[in-house]
């Protein structure tokens, strides 16, 4: 019997999530959570083999609560569920190391075969975002093809996309804290890019950052 942990601070979105789980009979769902607080100590508790959890939650968020999962080592797979198509939302629960990403309007159609495929040890994200991924790939290699950082951005680069602030980065690269900065903003001005988000866009395609 597999065990199945549901997090949602409304309790409609709870029921309807356990009305589609409850129609395999060899799934239960052992445990509700209210907020991310209540999720950590369920699945402390638990080791559920799934964790589906909304990502906007009281307390505590869904990508803290994935990232305290994955940190405990629990070998619970954690499936996200939102309201909002963001790609900033997808690239944070991507380096916080979770493989299931779900919008809510898909739930319905799609969330039997979301949870098969974590209890696979499979990813799962739903056609529409990863068109948006390759969307954003496509548009954003355009043009940067000839694109060449030295080797000390590339590594200052992927610190910063594995969540490093700048003051870490130069803990590791033994770098002040200002030299860093310059690598930081040489790199996003070869690139054409403005923001941390697109950073890390950048490390997930360039594989400076594994997944």
């Amino acid at each position: 019997m597999k065990q199945i942990l549901i997090a949602d601070d409304h309790e409609v979105v709870r029921s309807g999530l356990r009305a589609i789980i409850e129609t395999r009979a060899d799934w239960i769902v052992s445990g509700e959570a209210i907020d991310g607080r209540d999720a950590i100590a369920l699945a402390m508790k638990m080791k559920p083999d799934i964790a589906i959890v909304d990502y906007s939650m009281p307390v505590m968020n869904g990508l803290e609560v994935s990232r305290r999962i994955k940190s405990y080592r629990l070998s619970t797979e954690v499936l996200i569920l939102t309201m909002h198509e963001s790609e900033e939302i997808l690239t944070e629960v991507l380096l916080a190391g979770v493989r299931g990403f779900l919008l809510k309007s898909d739930a319905r159609s799609h969330l039997i075969e979301a949870v098969e495929a974590l209890l696979d040890h499979r990813p799962y994200f739903t056609s529409v975002l990863l068109e948006k991924l390759l969307h954003d790939y496509l548009l954003n290699q355009k043009n940067k093809s000839e694109v060449l950082l030295s080797s000390r951005e590339r590594s200052v680069v992927q610190l910063i996309a594995e969540g490093h602030t700048n003051k870490s980065v130069g803990a590791v690269l033994n770098l002040s804290v200002k030299t860093v900065e310059t690598h930081r903003a040489s790199a996003m001005r070869k690139l054409g890019i403005s923001s941390t988000a697109e950073l890390v866009r950048y490390a997930i395609r360039a594989k400076l950052i594994a997944l």
